[in-house]
């Protein structure tokens, strides 16, 4: 029996190794491309055409020179705009939605969910030519961001959608104690729901931060014939077709316009992870 011992110790150890082995493949898929795009950035323009993986000298400038590059400083300033207003707007127009959704009793309540649901579903190609005449014959706005940004102010399908699911897990007693001590609906919805919902509205305002700085297809709509109102992303795609050859600096470039998102989801890591998890609990 002694000598059978050791292996019954081995097979926790076994399942151990076996487990994190394949834990640290997957972090390997994800991480490397990031290495190489890293790698190529501070190349050479002479060693990017090579088969070589490890930077012969290491060209720092690289950075300096996207930043100089005319327009990227632009570039930047008005996706910050976007992203940052969008996402405030987002979150203002739609946590009222949400709440009324999920704690108020009126008429028409599920058939108003369902045209939010119904939206969520409608893809933005399907109304962007009535939208586009719109901005830009009738009130003159195309060539901004405008009219990226004033729509938001009106609520968003999913944010709501979001929103609304975790509103429904706040329990209506604290809401009705609330009006018992003299607090007004709106009174209630600040002070007693938001401080609850905080994990919630950050992991919307993520998602919405998210989406607007990767934000592809708006500004090739509306701002294309302006560049000084073109957003990282449309612009990411003018460098890269004007810099072909010089795979340093489109990496650097790309780098440049990822790093803002990996840092704000890594500070806000925790809030972001929870939040996805409680919008989920009850439907």
């Amino acid at each position: 029996m002694s000598a059978d011992r050791p292996t019954y110790r081995s097979r926790p150890m076994l399942g151990w190794i076996a487990e994190h082995a394949v834990a640290v493949g997957l972090g390997l898929l994800f991480v490397l491309p990031f290495v190489f795009v890293f790698l190529t950035s501070v190349m050479s323009d002479q060693q990017t055409l090579t088969k070589d993986l490890w930077p012969q000298t290491w060209q720092w400038h690289n950075y300096v020179d996207v930043w100089h590059t005319g327009g990227f400083a632009t570039w930047w300033r008005n996706t910050i705009l976007y992203a940052t207003l969008g996402t405030a707007l987002t979150l203002v127009s739609s946590i009222p939605v949400a709440y009324a959704l999920a704690h108020f009793r009126f008429r028409g309540r599920k058939l108003a969910m369902m045209v939010v649901v119904a939206t969520m579903m409608l893809p933005p190609q399907v109304v962007i030519v009535p939208m586009y005449l719109f901005w830009a014959k009738e009130l003159h706005l195309s060539g901004t961001l405008w009219p990226l940004i004033i729509p938001l102010a009106f609520g968003d399908a999913f944010s709501i959608f979001l929103l609304r699911q975790f509103l429904l897990t706040v329990p209506r007693e604290y809401i009705e104690a609330a009006r018992i001590d003299g607090c007004s609906d709106l009174g209630a919805m600040l002070r007693i729901v938001l401080p609850l919902s905080r994990p919630a509205i950050v992991a919307v305002g993520l998602f919405q931060f998210f989406y607007l700085w990767n934000d592809y297809f708006g500004p090739q709509i509306y701002t294309s014939e302006n560049p000084g109102a073109w957003t990282l992303s449309y612009g990411l795609a003018s460098f890269k077709s004007a810099h072909h050859t010089n795979w340093n600096l489109t990496m650097a470039a790309t780098l440049l316009v990822m790093a803002p998102v990996i840092a704000v989801f890594f500070l806000a890591q925790k809030a972001f992870i929870e939040g996805v998890t409680l919008t989920g609990v009850k439907g």
